[in-house]
């Protein structure tokens, strides 16, 4: 019976249950394979077929390979509405409705995975028919740019039309690197090693993303003025008050509006994590002089928050 479940790897705790805290490796894992596979078992995302044995080379189910994208890439339906429940007879004819992966295979369809309708859930999927479905619940996750070139596959002619875009794409985003026979072969039985580092690279891909598209956090920056004379004004820019040294500002720049406005542009600077500090309430500030025929605003510049190499102590 285990070499059944070994070679058909049928069973929902192979790729769909986690044993929860364990933190034991697998011991048949290749050097490139350890840390991604490693870090989406700590996740819940993947488990083994035991605590010792992930089993890298076996041929993984469509059943599984859909499951990990949704649960790896938190695919969901939580901002949908429906008359009733949505159910998996609703969408393919070989998709029990009681079946551990039902739900997945739901929120894949209802999110644009092109699953085929009489999709065999049991059955192996494709290098290329993982491909296209990662990148299709990639792109659920926001719109990325692509590099405008065509990468030269050796076996460009069997990748499937219809999946050779995304093909591309999993190239041109490094979700994988080609052999130095560059060749992607598309045809062949995918691997639970390859969905798991694939997969991977798709999460650390979004979340890279999502991290480099997350405004920085704005600080209110005081503007005070003080008369020097009828002609010119000090302006003074002040972050207020910071528990320790090591905290900067610095005018990049003015610029003069047509509405009568001097806006100020600044940068801060904040000590490294790891630096050594005065323990002391200090105010970091920045001054300049305008005309007095100006108003002064301050505007943090395109980029305000750094950590200097070496900060004030």
């Amino acid at each position: 019976m285990m070499k059944k479940t070994v070679a058909f790897l049928s069973a929902a705790a192979l790729l769909g249950s986690l044993a929860a805290g364990s933190a034991s490796a697998f011991n048949d894992l290749s050097a490139d394979q350890k840390e991604p596979i490693m870090a989406l078992k700590q996740r819940g995302i993947v488990s083994g077929v035991d605590g010792e044995h992930f089993v890298p080379t076996g041929k993984a189910s469509y059943a599984q390979t859909v499951h990990m994208l949704v649960k790896g890439l938190n695919l969901n339906m939580d901002t949908m509405r429906f008359v009733k429940k949505p159910e998996a007879s609703d969408y393919y004819t070989n998709v029990p409705n009681n079946a551990w992966y039902a739900e997945s295979f739901v929120i894949a369809q209802l999110n644009g995975l092109p699953i085929p309708k009489d999709v065999d859930p049991n059955g192996t999927i494709t290098r290329e028919q993982y491909a296209d479905l990662l990148i299709h619940a990639i792109d659920t996750k926001g719109k990325y740019p692509v590099i405008e070139m065509f990468v030269t596959l050796a076996d460009q002619d069997e990748i499937d039309p219809k999946m050779s875009n995304s093909v591309q794409r999993m190239v041109l985003h490094k979700l994988i690197t080609l052999g130095e026979d560059t060749k992607f072969y598309p045809k062949r039985e995918l691997t639970r090693g390859e969905a798991a580092v694939w997969l991977h690279s798709a999460i650390k891909f979004v979340e890279s993303h999502a991290n480099a598209q997350k405004p920085a956090p704005q600080e209110d920056v005081k503007v005070t003025v003080e008369k020097v004379n009828d002609d010119v004004n000090k302006v003074v820019l002040s972050r207020g008050e910071k528990p320790t040294g090591g905290y900067g500002i610095a005018i990049s720049g003015i610029r003069f509006e047509a509405d009568g406005q001097a806006v100020i542009t600044y940068t801060l600077t904040d000590p490294k994590p790891d630096s050594m500090n005065t323990q002391a309430i200090t105010e970091p500030t920045a001054e300049t002089y305008v005309s007095s025929k100006y108003k002064p605003v301050a505007e943090p510049a395109a980029s305000t928050s750094v950590s200097p190499a070496n900060p004030q102590s």
